[in-house]
C-alpha cells in the first residue's frame, strides 16, 4: 500500500417525482455521456478490457460460483455441496451489474454471450415460490430465512441491481424477471402483519426501490421502507446479534432510523442502508429520514473519515469505532466502504442541491476508491491503510470478493456523476472530458466539455441549445478551491489563500453568485456559447484537527482532489525519517511517461534523526 504523507444509477424508466424540500437533482444516465478524456475514459475502458475478464474469470473458473448454480439447477451432479461462502452468489450479480455497464459502452457479443450463459443458469437455479440462494439450495432449503446474518436478503439485493442493469443495456429480461420473483417472494413473507425482519446486511433496501423505479410497482417501495422501519426494535436474531463484540450496532440495528445520529458498525452495511434511506426519502418525502441522514452524515464527515475519503478505522468490524480515532496503519478503509461513500453522497446531493455531498463523493471517488484498484485493471485492494511498513501490494482476488466487482461496476459507470438536471437547470458535478445531451422542460442542450481535470482546473464548456433559451448553470466550485479542506473542519489548509474560480462567457469575465458550493450562471443561451471556468489548483499542505491524535505533528499534500503519498519506490533514503518544514517550497512536475502521466510534487526534506553530514534530500510524492 502507498504509504500516505503523515510520518444511482441515473433512473431508467421512470423517474423519481418528488424530493424532500427541494427540486429534485435528477443525474443524467452514464449511458448518455460520452468519456473523452484520458482520465476516466482510461479507466472504463481498462475494466472492460481487462478487470471484467478478470472477475469472469474467478467468478466462472477459479473458484466454484457459477457451479454452484449449476448443482442448485441439478444442471452439474458431482456429488459436491457447495463451494466458498454462503454470500458468494453476490459476487456473480455485481460481476454481472459491471459486465451490463461495460456491455452498454463497450459491446462485446462473446461477452454478452457468456454473461447470458450464466443468467440461463442463474434462471434455472430459482424455487418455483421465487426464492433464489445457492447455499441454501444445496444445504437445506428449510433453514432459509432463519439467520438474519446470511445474506439471502443482501445477494437478493444485489441480483435485482444486475438484473435491472442488464435489461438497460442488453433489453433482455430474463435475469430482470429473476430478480422480479425474488422480490415478490420477499414481499410474501415480509411487511406490516407478516413476519418481523433485519436484514443482515444493509442492500435489498435500496436495490428495491431500483426495482420500483424501474416497474412503478409501489409494492417494492413499500417493502423498502418497511425493511428500514424495522431498525432498532429488537427484532435481530442471528450471528451478529449473539456476537458479544458484534452486536445490533454492527449492522446499524442499535436505533430507530428516527433516532439515529452516530455512524457505528460496519462501514459498507451503513453506506448501503443510507443509501437506501436516501433513496426511500426522495419518493415518500419523509423529513425524518432526510434529517436522519443529515446528522449522521455530519458524523461521518466531521468525525470519522479519512483525508482520502475512506471510512472505517478498525479491522476488527470492517468499520467504526469512536470519533476522531483515526490511525494511519491500522486503517482499514474498504475500497468497498469507499464505492458506498459514493453512492450515498450522490443521493444526498439529489435531494439537498448541496455541493458539499459532491465534494465528499470527490475525495471518496479520486482517492479512496481509485485506490482499490491497480491501472493495470487485474490487482485490487480490499483494506486500504495510510500507511504502510510492510511493502503491501494489491492481490489477483480475494476469498472474499467484494471488492473487485464493486470497483468494477463503479468506474464502469462513473458517467453517472458528471452531470445532472432539474426542469430547468443544468449542474456540473465531477469535471471530465465529455459529451452529454440534456433534456430540459422547454429545451435539449448538448454539452461539450474539455479539460484536463483532475491534473488541471481549466474547463472549457460549450454549449448547443436546439433553441435560445434561458436557464442556469450550476458549477461546483470545489472546497478545496475554497480554502474549505473538508466540511465540517475535521482536515484544514495550512495555507489559506487561494485565488478565486474565474468563470467566462464568451472570453469575457462573468460575476456569479455562489449559493450551496454552486457558481450560478443564469442565461439566455444560444448555439455556440462557451464557458470557460478557472479553477486555482494549488499543491495545499493538509492539518488535522487536534482531535485526530494519531494526525498531531503531521502533514499531508493535496493537489486539487488528489491526496498525495511518499512511497519508497521513489525515495530511496526513506519515508520514515522525513521532516518537511512549513517554509520548504513545494514544486509541481508533469511526468508524462509515468504511471500514464501525472503531477509529481517534490521539496527538500530534512531527516527526523540527522544524517552525518546532515544534509537535506529532496523527496517526490505520487497521488494516492
Amino acid at each position: 500500500m502507498k504509504p500516505f504523507f503523515i510520518p444511482s444509477i441515473a433512473l431508467m424508466f421512470c423517474g423519481i417525482t418528488c424530493a424532500v424540500g427541494q427540486p429534485l437533482i435528477r443525474p443524467i444516465h452514464f449511458s448518455e455521456v460520452i468519456l473523452d478524456d484520458g482520465f476516466w475514459k482510461t479507466y472504463a475502458h481498462k475494466v472492460s478490457e481487462v478487470t471484467v475478464p478478470v472477475c469472469m474469470e474467478y467468478t466462472e473458473a477459479k473458484t466454484g460460483r457459477i457451479r454452484n448454480f449449476e448443482r442448485a439447477a441439478g444442471l452439474l451432479n458431482d456429488g459436491k455441496g457447495h463451494e466458498g461462502i454462503y454470500y458468494d452468489d453476490s459476487d456473480v450479480y455485481k460481476a454481472l451489474e459491471a459486465i451490463a455497464y461495460s456491455l452498454k459502452i463497450y459491446p462485446s457479443s462473446q461477452v454478452e454471450k457468456r454473461a447470458d450463459e450464466w443468467i440461463d443458469k442463474i434462471a434455472a437455479a430459482q424455487e418455483p415460490d421465487g426464492y433464489i440462494n445457492t447455499f441454501y439450495t444445496l444445504t437445506g432449503l428449510e433453514n432459509r430465512w432463519s439467520d438474519m446474518e446470511k445474506h439471502e436478503d443482501y445477494c437478493a439485493g444485489h441480483l435485482i441491481e444486475a438484473g435491472i442493469a442488464y435489461y438497460y443495456a442488453t433489453g433482455k429480461n430474463k435475469l430482470m424477471n429473476v430478480g422480479i420473483r425474488m422480490a415478490d417472494h420477499m414481499d410474501s413473507i415480509f411487511g406490516p402483519g407478516k413476519r418481523n425482519w433485519v436484514t443482515g446486511h444493509q442492500e435489498v433496501e435500496l436495490a428495491l426501490v431500483k426495482l420500483y423505479e424501474a416497474t412503478g410497482n409501489k409494492n417494492y417501495l413499500n417493502l423498502a421502507n418497511w425493511f428500514i422501519s424495522q431498525r432498532g426494535h429488537g427484532y435481530g436474531v442471528g450471528r451478529i446479534w449473539d456476537n458479544p463484540a458484534w452486536g445490533p450496532r454492527y449492522c446499524q440495528d442499535d436505533q430507530p432510523i428516527e433516532a439515529i445520529s452516530h455512524i457505528t458498525g460496519h462501514a459498507v452495511r451503513a453506506m448501503y442502508f443510507y443509501t437506501g434511506v436516501a433513496d426511500v426519502a426522495s419518493y415518500t418525502k419523509n423529513t425524518t429520514y432526510l434529517n436522519a441522514m443529515q446528522r449522521v452524515w455530519e458524523d461521518v464527515v466531521h468525525k470519522n473519515v479519512y483525508l482520502t475519503g475512506a471510512i472505517g478505522s478498525s479491522r476488527h468490524n470492517e468499520g467504526f469505532t469512536k470519533s476522531f480515532d483515526l490511525p494511519n496503519a491500522e486503517a482499514y478503509g474498504e475500497t468497498c466502504a469507499s464505492v458506498g461513500m459514493v453512492f450515498w453522497n450522490q443521493r444526498m446531493n439529489q435531494l439537498t442541491g448541496n455541493a458539499m455531498y459532491i465534494d465528499v463523493l470527490e475525495r471518496s471517488l479520486f482517492n479512496g476508491a481509485l485506490a482499490g484498484i491497480s491501472l493495470t485493471g487485474d490487482r485490487f485492494f480490499y483494506p486500504n491503510p495510510l500507511t504502510s511498513y510492510e511493502g503491501d501490494t494489491r492481490k489477483e482476488w480475494f476469498g472474499t470478493a467484494c471488492c473487485p466487482s464493486n470497483i468494477a461496476r463503479l468506474l464502469a459507470s462513473v458517467g453517472n456523476y458528471l452531470y445532472a438536471h432539474d426542469e430547468h437547470d443544468i449542474w456540473l458535478n465531477i469535471y471530465a472530458g465529455s459529451k452529454t445531451t440534456v433534456s430540459l422542460k422547454n429545451n435539449r442542450v448538448k454539452l461539450t466539455q474539455q479539460t484536463n481535470y483532475p491534473w488541471e482546473g481549466s474547463v472549457s464548456l460549450l454549449l448547443e441549445p436546439e433553441h435560445t433559451g434561458e436557464f442556469a448553470l450550476h458549477l461546483r466550485i470545489p472546497g478545496w478551491a475554497r480554502n474549505d479542506a473538508i466540511s465540517g473542519g475535521l482536515y484544514r489548509f495550512a495555507n489559506t489563500e487561494t485565488p478565486d474560480t474565474e468563470i467566462r462567457i464568451n472570453g469575457k469575465p462573468t460575476q456569479y453568485k455562489m449559493v450551496n458550493g454552486y457558481a450560478i450562471v443564469h442565461n439566455t443561451w444560444k448555439k455556440g456559447d462557451r464557458v470557460d471556468i478557472r479553477i486555482p489548483m494549488e499543491i495545499k499542505r493538509v492539518l488535522a484537527s487536534d482531535s485526530v491524535s494519531q494526525d498531531r505533528g503531521k502533514v499531508a499534500l493535496q493537489r486539487g482532489p488528489l491526496v498525495y503519498c511518499l512511497e519508497e519506490a521513489d525515495n530511496a533514503s526513506g519515508i520514515f525519517n522525513v521532516i518537511l518544514k512549513d517554509d520548504v517550497p513545494l514544486l509541481e512536475t508533469w511526468e508524462p511517461h509515468l504511471l500514464g502521466g501525472i503531477y509529481t510534487l517534490s521539496g527538500e526534506v530534512e531527516a527526523v534523526i540527522p544524517t552525518p553530514d546532515r544534509a537535506s534530500a529532496t523527496t517526490s510524492v505520487q497521488p494516492f
